[in-house]
C-alpha cells in the first residue's frame, strides 16, 4: 500500500528555529518517525538535556486552538499532572510561529509502550481521572468543540459512503448483499445505541475540558504505570463519561494483527473492571453513566472504525469489509453483555 513519504525540517528551518530557544549546546539532532507524517519531529540531545521539537502539520496549525492546548497543558503541569513540560522560547512563549508554520518544543520524557497488563490499565484510568480532576471548572473564553461520536451525522454519512468506498478498493464480488447487510447493522446499533443515551439525559450531563484521544499510544509508562500522556490535540467540550467509555475500548479491546476475523468479540473484561476501578478511585461516575457506558462504547467502536473505511476503504492496512465484519461482533456482544462488565462490582 502506497504512503505519503514523511515531512522533515530542512537545515536552514532548524537553524532559525532553534535559534529562538535557549536550551544549551546541541550534541545531536535525531529525527522521530512517529505520529503525523505531515508533523516532522526530531529529539534535540543538548548539554543540558534532551528535548522534543515539532512542526504542526497543516490542519493542526490553527493558531487558537494550539494556544488553548498550549493553556491546558500548563494548567496540568501546575497541578502535578505527568505530561512533557513545554519549553518556552526565549521571549517565554510556547508557540514559535515562523513563515506561517507553528512549532513547539516539549522537554523529553522517554517510557515503556502499554503492556496490556491488568495493571497499567488500572494505572492509565486513574490517571485519566486525575486529568478530569485537573480540568474541573477550567475556562478560557475560547471553548474547544462539544462534537464527538455520539449522535453524530458525521458518523452516519459514513456508514452511508461505506459500500462505494470498499467497492473502490476491495473485491467484495457476490458478496454485495452480505456487505449491505453489515452495513445497515452496524447503522442501527448506532442509532439504537445513540437514542439510548438521548434518552438517559446525555445533553443535561455537565461538560468540561475533555481529552477524546485517551488510548495506549497516547501514553508512556515505567514500571506499570502511566509516567507521561503526550497528545493534547483533540481537547473537547463534552461530558467526562465520553472520555471514560472510548477509554476504556481503547484499553479492553483484544486483537492485534493477523487475520481480523480471528480477533475474539469480547474485550478483555479484567482490563475494563480494572480500568474503571483507576477512573473511579480518583473520579466518580454515577448511576446512570455507569448504566449508559455500553452504549456511549457502541458508538465509539463504530465512529473509529467506519470513518477511516468511508475515506479510504479500508483500516489501516485491514481490508475494509472483514473488518466491518469484526466491528459488528463486537458490536453485538456489547448489547448481549456490555452492562455485565461496567456495571458496579
Amino acid at each position: 500500500m502506497a504512503s505519503w513519504p514523511r515531512a522533515e525540517f530542512t537545515k536552514g528551518e532548524l537553524e532559525a528555529v532553534l535559534g529562538r530557544y535557549d536550551i544549551g549546546t546541541i550534541r545531536s539532532i535525531d529525527p522521530l518517525a512517529r505520529g503525523s507524517r505531515h508533523a516532522p519531529k526530531a529529539i534535540l540531545t543538548t548539554d543540558v538535556g534532551r528535548y522534543l521539537l515539532k512542526r504542526r502539520a497543516p490542519g493542526r496549525d490553527n493558531p487558537v486552538k494550539v494556544a488553548f492546548s498550549h493553556g491546558v497543558q500548563r494548567h496540568l503541569a501546575r497541578s502535578g499532572f505527568p505530561l512533557p513540560r513545554l519549553q518556552p522560547t526565549r521571549d517565554g512563549e510556547t508557540m514559535l510561529v515562523l513563515d506561517g508554520r507553528i512549532y513547539e518544543m516539549f522537554e523529553y520524557v522517554s517510557g515503556e509502550p502499554f503492556d496490556r497488563s491488568p495493571g497499567a490499565a488500572q494505572d492509565a484510568g486513574r490517571v485519566l481521572g486525575l486529568f478530569h480532576k485537573a480540568l474541573e471548572g477550567y475556562r478560557t473564553e475560547w471553548q474547544p468543540s462539544y462534537n464527538c461520536y455520539h449522535d453524530n451525522n458525521g458518523v452516519r454519512t459514513s456508514l452511508n459512503g461505506l459500500p462505494a468506498a470498499i467497492n473502490m478498493h476491495d473485491s467484495v464480488a457476490g458478496q454485495e448483499a452480505e456487505l449491505l447487510a453489515t452495513v445497515n447493522q452496524l447503522y442501527d446499533a448506532y442509532d439504537r445505541a445513540s437514542a439510548v443515551v438521548e434518552a438517559g439525559g446525555f445533553r443535561e450531563w455537565p461538560s468540561q475540558v475533555v481529552h477524546t484521544d485517551w488510548h495506549p499510544g497516547n501514553m508512556l509508562f515505567a514500571g506499570g504505570r502511566v509516567s507521561a500522556v503526550i497528545d493534547y490535540d483533540s481537547l473537547h467540550w463534552l461530558p467526562c463519561v465520553t472520555d471514560v467509555a472510548n477509554a476504556v475500548l481503547q484499553f479492553s479491546i483484544l486483537g492485534d494483527g493477523g487475520d481480523p476475523l480471528s480477533w475474539p468479540a469480547a474485550p478483555d473484561e479484567t482490563r475494563v473492571r480494572r480500568f474503571l476501578a483507576g477512573y473511579t478511585s480518583v473520579h466518580s461516575l454515577n448511576n446512570d453513566e455507569r448504566r449508559l457506558l455500553p452504549y456511549l462504547m457502541i458508538e465509539a467502536l463504530i465512529a473509529e472504525a467506519v470513518c477511516p473505511v468511508a475515506a479510504t476503504g479500508s483500516f489501516g492496512r485491514m481490508e475494509g469489509y472483514r473488518f466491518l465484519r469484526v466491528v459488528l461482533e463486537k458490536t453485538r456482544w456489547l448489547q448481549r453483555k456490555g452492562g455485565s462488565i461496567t456495571a458496579m462490582p
